[in-house]
C-alpha cells in the first residue's frame, strides 16, 4: 500500500493517467509520475526519459532517483537496473497483465501489487 510518495510508470507517447505503459521501462518515451498523499492521487506529471544506450540501464535509475521517485511499476526489468533501483531506495512493483496506467496505479496504491522478485527479471532487450 502506498500512502505517501511518488510513483513512476514507464509510459508510451505523452503518458498520463489515461495513457498506456511502455513494455520496456528503459526505452519508454516518458515516465508518468503520480504523487500520492494520504493514499490519494494528489498530482500527476510527466518526466521525459533520457536516451537509453546499450548498457546504459542505470540512466533511468539515476533519472528517477533525482526526481524523488519512491516506487516504480514495471512489466519487466533486468537484474542490473533492479539492483540499481533497490540501492537507490526505489521499490519496484510488478504487473505484466495490463497496459493501462490508471488501474495499475490504483492497484498499487491499494496494496494489490507485489514487489518484483529476483526470479521474475528479464534477460534484457524487451
Amino acid at each position: 500500500m502506498i500512502e505517501n510518495g511518488r510513483i513512476a510508470v514507464p509510459s508510451n507517447g505523452e503518458g498520463g493517467m489515461n495513457g498506456t505503459r511502455a513494455g520496456h521501462f528503459g526505452h519508454c518515451d516518458v515516465f508518468t509520475l503520480i504523487d500520492v498523499e494520504d493514499g490519494r492521487i494528489n498530482d500527476v506529471s510527466i518526466l521525459k526519459n533520457k536516451e537509453h544506450v546499450q548498457g546504459g540501464c542505470m540512466v533511468p535509475v539515476n533519472l528517477l532517483s533525482e526526481n524523488r521517485v519512491n516506487a516504480l511499476v514495471v512489466g519487466g526489468i533486468g537484474m542490473r537496473p533492479l539492483m540499481g533501483f533497490r540501492q537507490a531506495g526505489i521499490l519496484v512493483y510488478h504487473d505484466d497483465q495490463r497496459s493501462d496506467i490508471k488501474p495499475v496505479v490504483e492497484d498499487l496504491i491499494a496494496g494489490k501489487l507485489t514487489e518484483i522478485r529476483n526470479d521474475q527479471v528479464c534477460g534484457g532487450g524487451h
